[in-house]
């Protein structure tokens, strides 16, 4: 089981730079596939990047491809979004989300494939 805890939100201008870490508990952290998500008021949650238990492979959504950039490091248990030239549409509450090894037969992309989320933080871009 993991714990995730995410931080470094907060309110930006559109333009700016801001990134994301989540803190995952536990000492099997490289075991599990790891994304982000976001989900905007009135809107479903969406996917936003993935990265696999090593780090060596990495997905994006189109909307944030080319401006955000998913690491993880599996010494210090933590996966971070840079996110480079945010836009007001970039706002949302942003997610933490990890995936057990037995899950990676459903998709990357989609919010079944995670069974531990973060609380979240809020990111908000101002035009």
């Amino acid at each position: 089981q993991v714990q995730l805890v995410e931080s470094g939100g907060g309110l930006v201008q559109t333009g700016d730079s801001l990134r994301l870490s989540c803190a995952a508990s536990g000492r099997t952290f490289s075991t599990y596939d790891m994304a982000w998500f976001r989900q905007a008021p009135g809107k479903e949650r969406e996917f936003v990047a993935h990265i696999d238990r090593s780090g060596t492979a990495t997905d994006y959504a189109d909307s944030v491809k080319g401006r955000f950039t998913i690491s993880r490091d599996n010494v210090k248990n933590t996966v971070d979004l840079q996110m480079n030239s945010l836009k007001p549409e970039d706002s949302a509450v942003y997610y933490c989300a990890a995936a057990p090894r037995y899950r990676s037969i459903l998709s990357k992309l989609s919010e079944l494939r995670y069974n531990y989320w973060g609380q979240g933080t809020q990111v908000t871009v101002s035009s």
